[in-house]
């Protein structure tokens, strides 16, 4: 169950799970995070498994032939500090990480340690530009 919940979209409450943390600035700045993206995806708030924060969803299918439905975009509050999931990836993005201030990335996954170590406008520019290629690429999702 705990391997189906982690890859999952659910129903649990989004703002219990904020509520939950136990760092107050971190619970302060994941509540930002809800609004920005909510405002950029045109999308509502869903967990995805028992620690993301997802808007909106696609379905997929790799080469391989595995296929699943998984988030547009959002973020995690880990310990410490943000997974923000920027599924485009980072490779046409450069001029745009130039100005964001301090981060490091993954595979599709900017994390930073707290808001004010990143330009906000940049980073709603860069949460923006990830949600129209996901647009773009796989139309038909939500």
């Amino acid at each position: 169950m705990a391997k189906e919940l982690k890859t999952k979209e659910n129903d649990l409450p989004v703002e219990d799970f904020i509520d939950s943390l136990d760092n107050e600035k971190q619970k302060e700045q994941s509540y930002t995070l809800l609004e920005l993206f909510k405002s950029i995806s045109g999308s509502e708030a869903r967990m995805w498994g028992g620690s993301i924060i997802g808007y909106g969803h696609y379905d997929y299918v790799y080469s391989s032939g595995q296929s699943g439905t998984w988030m547009r975009g959002g973020f995690s509050p880990r310990k410490g500090k943000f997974s923000l999931y920027i599924m485009s990836g980072f490779s046409h993005y450069g001029e745009i990480l130039g100005r964001l201030g301090k981060y490091k990335t993954g595979k599709s996954c900017l994390y930073i340690n707290k808001l004010e170590d990143v330009d906000l406008e940049v980073l709603k520019e860069l949460i923006a530009g990830s949600f129209q290629f996901m647009k773009e690429k796989y139309p038909e999702g939500a």
